[in-house]
């Protein structure tokens, strides 16, 4: 069972649901910044989202990993909300649709032309690589 005062509240919300909803001792997660890694009394802070893998942890259990594309986190000294845009649990990740993505996006990137959009590839390369990670 966690320490609880060590614990804080953890939100993941997506437009279509609540993500989830619980409880952790740390989360670790990308922001446009960079990695971040959270514990309960953080300072609190508000910045987007990149996509990456977030990690949630609890004393005592295993920690839960899942994919996140885009968005907002809020950050306060007893919670933690991230809205993103999709997430995803490693078993919902199709691997051969991201492995197809990703297949797409490199070669968009390899034969490049005025017409192709470089930073939606890259952001499409991204994501593919996220999923591809989280589901492994």
């Amino acid at each position: 069972m966690a320490d609880d005062s060590r614990a804080f509240g953890i939100e993941i919300i997506t437009p279509d649901r609540i993500f989830h909803k619980g409880e952790a001792t740390m989360i670790e997660f990308n922001t446009a910044a960079g990695e971040i890694g959270v514990y309960k009394n953080h300072i609190p802070l508000t910045t987007v989202l990149a996509p990456g893998v977030v990690t949630i942890h609890k004393d005592g259990e295993d920690k839960m990993i899942a994919a996140v594309h885009s968005g907002f986190a809020e950050i306060l000294p007893d919670k933690v909300t991230l809205l993103a845009e999709v997430a995803e649990w490693p078993d919902e990740i199709d691997v051969e649709r991201a492995q197809a993505a990703k297949a797409r996006a490199e070669e968009r990137l390899a034969n490049k032309t005025e017409a192709i959009d470089v930073q939606r590839a890259e952001l499409a390369l991204r994501r593919a690589l996220v999923r591809i990670d989280v589901a492994k």
